[in-house]
């Protein structure tokens, strides 16, 4: 049996498949499992041994293809075009996954059908050519039940999905002086997205009272030169207590260094999916994202929100810099009391 899955979207989308990836694997062990990713995501499903094969298609939102992008992209519809599939899987919600899936000639086609306002109906060209539609489960759940329904229909998975995937065997050392292992927290203040960002100044007021809990902090940002700059001006002042990764770390190495703190704090990134994997507690602040859908995943976490009361539908017409800013240096600070006196196995300064 082989089967293809096509997930193009996020860094962290493609590790909210793994829960997927290993039901599937625990009930079909001979499985040739596929899966189609963005060029440069692939990196963080490393950790999910269950995976056959990554092929890759080159990211719409950088504008700009060359010819070089293009090209590579037919080489890996032609791949999936010779390649004979049972089963293919379209978890991304967009056209070119659907391209992907109708190539493989699967004897079995899925895609996502959506109602309003759960999503954007199907296309009428789409229905045509897939021969199961997912109609149902959609709703406000997580992201994890929403890719797992869809295959669990199809394949009679279990009812309920694993843990994210981020095995231990594919964590990679790395080179940072860290002191022993639950003895640090990690920081991970840095995303893109505006309006999934926290002020620096906050941060700058979180960091002295970690450190009154843990004897040091480690702070991972991505290669952006502008999330280097941050992480490192969050460490000024410390005397070595606070270090950054400096944008260095392949995903398999932050899995290690993630799996190894504490705690984690960050803002809603793959990095606070990677935390998930690897059961690291977190506190999360979240702004425009719905938490329900996005949330770490089966492992312990605090979720920190502004107008945590307001109903979903009408939270999310709010400008996500706003709800970010309002998210209160106090309120982040309790999450994480909250949170450790949970977890008595967390070690404190």
């Amino acid at each position: 049996m082989r089967i293809l899955f096509t997930k193009l979207r996020h860094i962290g989308d493609n590790l909210l498949l793994t829960p997927t990836i290993v039901s599937v694997k625990q009930k079909f062990p001979g499985a040739e499992i596929w899966v189609a990713v963005r060029r440069g995501t692939g990196g963080i499903l490393a950790g999910c041994p269950e995976i056959n094969r990554i092929v890759t298609t080159a990211r719409p939102e950088e504008g700009g293809r060359t010819l070089r992008d293009s090209g590579a992209d037919l080489a890996t519809l032609a791949e999936i075009f010779r390649t004979p599939f049972d089963y293919a899987f379209e978890l991304g919600d967009n056209d070119r996954g659907r391209m992907l899936a109708l190539a493989s000639g699967a004897t079995v086609r899925c895609t996502n059908s959506y109602e309003r306002p759960e999503g954007d109906p199907l296309a009428t060209f789409w229905k045509g050519r897939f021969n199961r539609l997912v109609t149902t489960g959609h709703g406000p759940v997580h992201q994890v039940l929403r890719d797992y329904r869809a295959v669990r229909e199809t394949l009679g998975l279990a009812e309920d999905p694993p843990p994210l995937r981020f095995a231990s065997e594919a964590m990679s050392p790395h080179s940072l002086p860290i002191p022993p292992e639950g003895s640090y927290a990690l920081i991970h203040a840095s995303t893109r997205w505006p309006s999934k960002s926290w002020a620096l100044d906050k941060w700058r007021q979180v960091i002295p009272e970690l450190l009154n809990r843990f004897p040091q902090i480690l702070v991972s940002c991505g290669p952006n030169p502008h999330e280097v700059t941050e992480a490192s001006m969050l460490c000024e002042g410390y005397d070595g207590r606070v270090l950054s990764t400096g944008g260095l770390l392949s995903w398999s190495q932050l899995a290690r260094l993630i799996g190894a703190a504490g705690l984690f704090v960050g803002v809603d990134t793959a990095a606070m999916h990677l935390a998930a994997a690897v059961q690291c507690p977190s506190v999360v602040l979240f702004g425009h994202a719905p938490a329900y859908q996005f949330r770490p995943w089966k492992s312990p976490h605090r979720v920190v929100r502004s107008k945590d009361g307001m109903i979903e539908t009408e939270r999310y017409q709010l400008p996500g810099e706003m709800l970010m800013e309002e998210i209160t240096v106090q309120a982040v600070l309790e999450a994480v009391d909250s949170l450790l006196s949970e977890d008595s196995s967390i070690a404190l300064g």
